[in-house]
C-alpha cells in the first residue's frame, strides 16, 4: 500500500507551486492554510492556478491534501459573535477545498474559556451542523490537541463527545496529531498499541483519516504542545516510525508539522522513507 507522507508547506505563491514543491521534497500529498493561520482574511483565488494544481495531483499521483483551519477559529468561544466567525470560515474554506480537491479540511475544537467541556462539545457539535452538507466530498477533522488550559479535545472523550452529536457523521473524522496526544498524556512512544487500543475502544479508528507526525520537547502529559524535529525530542524517530507503519493507520496521509523550513521537511521525509524501506525488507 501506497505510504502518503508530506509536510505543511505555504500556499502564499499559490496552489500549483505548492503541489510542485510538495513533490520536489519528496511528498506526496501536503497539508496548508486555507488563509491567513492567525487572522481571518482568506487570500482570492485564481482558478487558472487551482486548475494547474488538480492537474498536477492526478499527473504525480498524490494522495488527499490536507486544509487546515486558523488557529483563532474557536467554535466553542463563550462569545457567539466568535463562534459565528468560526461557522463561517470554516463554511468559506470548505468552499475553496471543494474547488481544489476534495480531501481533509482539520481544525483544532477550540477552548471552552470556563464554559465546561460538555457544553463546549456541544456547541463544536451544533458548527459543524450548521456547516455541513451532505453532498460535500471534503472531510472535517477534529483534531487531537494537548488539553492545555481550558482546550478541547486533549482527551479521546472529548472527540467521542462531539462526534456523537454530529448528524452528517460520515463527513467527519479525527486527525491525530503525535505531539499533542504524548503530551495530552498518550503514552506514544512507550505504548503506542495501548493508546491505539483506547482510542478504538473510546472513539473507534474508522475515524482516524490523517495524522500529524511530530517529535515533542516535552515529557508525556506536560500539556505544552512544543513540536520537535523527528529524532530530536521525547519521542524519537523509531516511535514517530511505529506510528506511519502501524496496521492500524494505513491509508491515510501522514503530514509533518516539524519546526522546519521545506529543504529540513525534506531530509525529515527521506530519511522516514529509507527507514521505512529497510524494515520492509528485514
Amino acid at each position: 500500500m501506497t505510504c502518503y507522507l508530506g509536510a505543511h508547506l505555504s500556499s502564499a505563491k499559490g496552489y500549483a507551486k505548492m503541489a510542485r514543491r510538495a513533490a520536489e521534497i519528496g511528498a506526496n500529498t501536503c497539508q496548508f492554510f486555507c488563509r491567513n493561520p492567525r487572522g481571518s482574511r482568506a487570500k482570492s483565488l485564481n482558478e487558472g492556478d487551482l486548475e494547474q494544481c488538480r492537474a498536477f495531483l492526478v499527473e504525480r499521483n498524490f494522495g488527499p491534501l490536507v486544509g487546515h483551519a486558523p488557529y483563532i477559529m474557536n467554535p466553542c468561544a463563550k462569545d457567539p459573535g466568535i463562534r459565528e466567525l468560526a461557522a463561517r470560515m470554516m463554511a468559506e474554506d470548505l468552499m475553496l477545498m471543494e474547488r481544489l480537491t476534495p480531501g481533509y479540511y482539520v481544525f483544532h475544537p477550540g477552548s471552552h474559556v470556563g464554559q465546561g467541556i460538555e457544553e463546549g462539545c456541544r456547541q463544536i457539535a451544533a458548527m459543524l451542523n450548521a456547516v455541513l452538507r451532505p453532498e460535500q466530498q471534503t472531510v472535517v477533522l477534529l483534531e487531537t490537541m494537548t488539553g492545555k488550559g481550558t482546550e478541547v479535545g486533549g482527551r479521546f472523550e472529548d472527540l467521542r463527545a462531539i462526534l456523537s452529536q454530529v448528524t452528517c457523521r460520515e463527513k467527519v473524522g479525527v486527525c491525530m496529531d503525535t505531539c499533542h496526544m504524548s503530551d495530552a498524556g498518550y503514552h506514544v512512544a512507550g505504548d503506542l498499541d495501548g493508546v491505539l487500543a483506547e482510542f478504538d475502544r473510546v472513539v473507534g479508528l474508522r475515524w482516524v483519516k490523517a495524522a500529524h507526525i511530530n517529535d515533542s520537547l516535552n515529557p508525556v502529559g506536560a500539556q505544552k504542545d512544543r513540536h520537535a524535529a523527528i529524532g530530536e525530542g521525547t519521542l524519537g524517530t523509531d516511535a514517530i516510525l511505529r506510528f506511519i507503519t502501524h496496521p492500524a493507520l494505513a491509508g491515510i496521509p501522514f503530514e509533518l508539522e516539524t519546526p522546519q523550513d521545506d529543504e529540513g521537511h525534506g531530509r525529515e521525509l527521506a530519511m522516514l522513507r529509507e527507514r521505512i524501506a529497510a524494515r520492509s525488507v528485514q
